[in-house]
């Protein structure tokens, strides 16, 4: 896989020049970016997948759902719908896709759409008589047709954007020059154990721009297992045999958090359709065992295999310091973008 990734390289330079271009027609204004004068937050990264963007989003909805009404506008990877879809009583994975639709049942006072033509979307939301006061756009980092009122870019601890290398012989979708786009940069998927230099480390390795800040950011485990009978400590599972799965771009982590005794671990690609046949070989190995699995592909397994046996565990992203900062950051930003909204 290595040896063909290098292969690769000249394909990687023909593609990164062809976003280059892109990005500077979009700077240059040769291309049109819309903006919109409700505020608008878009999360992102410069990699494909892995970086953490549902638990940061998510994040946000805590910090500002008591003040504002939010809306969630995601294009609904892998969904079996298209065009503009506002979650509601009836709304599946399937037809949000597992991401909105997991924010939509977790957070169910928020407006949660999908819309791959991100422009659209916006204007649907706002066109809704309960129009949001903020919008979340989800993986929206290279929709250069939006132009957000304010960018987060997360990079991944083990997976710095700084290095790697273009599609296909690395995972970026654009050059690493595309995070001076970003007011925030977030360390993702840290180690709490972080030290302040090795911090400092990374800080020189990224090469921010004096206006850009950044944080680092760890994925905090629940200590309790869901499911739709009942919930239980992951304690009380402790030395339990168990099956553990897992649909997310990098499970390891997730394994190695519940991994004890002889549990056995099934994986599947990211944001994965579960067949018939993947449920079969679920419930052929997991017999009378408890299933633990991530929130994401919880709302895909349910109602597919026993639910007295399905658990899953949340997740939430915490910052290992200066999450203070982060918020008032974000807060300001929301109440100035709001202070200085023309009354429609």
């Amino acid at each position: 896989m290595i040896l063909l990734r290098k292969i690769l390289f000249p394909f990687a330079i023909l593609y990164g020049l062809i976003t280059a271009i892109r990005n500077w027609c979009f700077d240059k204004g040769m291309l049109k970016s819309y903006s919109f004068s409700i505020p608008i937050i878009a999360v992102g990264n410069l990699s494909v997948g892995g970086t953490g963007k549902t638990p940061q989003i998510e994040y946000l909805i805590r910090l500002l759902l008591p003040k504002y009404k939010v809306a969630v506008l995601s294009r609904g990877y892998k969904r079996k719908t298209s065009g503009f879809l506002l979650a509601n009583s009836v709304s599946t994975a399937e037809s949000l896709g597992d991401e909105p639709f997991q924010m939509a049942q977790k957070y169910p006072t928020i407006q949660v759409a999908v819309d791959a033509n991100r422009k659209n979307g916006i204007e649907r939301l706002l066109a809704l008589q309960n129009k949001p006061d903020i919008i979340l756009l989800d993986d929206a980092f290279q929709h250069r047709k939006v132009k957000a009122g304010f960018y987060i870019l997360l990079t991944a601890y083990n997976d710095l954007y700084a290095n790697d290398y273009i599609l296909p012989t690395g995972n970026l979708r654009e050059s690493r020059s595309g995070a001076k786009r970003a007011n925030i940069v977030v360390v993702t998927k840290c180690p709490t154990t972080l030290s302040e230099a090795e911090q400092n480390q990374i800080r020189e390795k990224l090469h921010l721009s004096t206006h850009q800040q950044l944080y680092f950011s760890a994925i905090q485990y629940d200590e309790i297992l869901y499911s739709e009978t009942e919930n239980r400590t992951v304690a009380s599972l402790h030395n339990t045999d168990k099956l553990l799965v897992a649909g997310i771009a990098k499970p390891k982590p997730f394994f190695n958090h519940l991994q004890d005794g002889n549990d056995e671990e099934l994986e599947f690609p990211d944001h994965h359709d579960f067949t018939e046949s993947d449920i079969q070989t679920i419930q052929k190995k997991s017999k009378n065992k408890p299933i633990i699995t991530t929130e994401k592909d919880f709302v895909r397994l349910r109602g597919k295999v026993n639910q007295a046996q399905l658990f899953y565990l949340p997740i939430q992203s915490v910052f290992l310091s200066n999450g203070e900062n982060f918020n008032q950051q974000i807060n300001i930003y929301v109440e100035q973008s709001t202070r200085n909204r023309p009354i429609s």
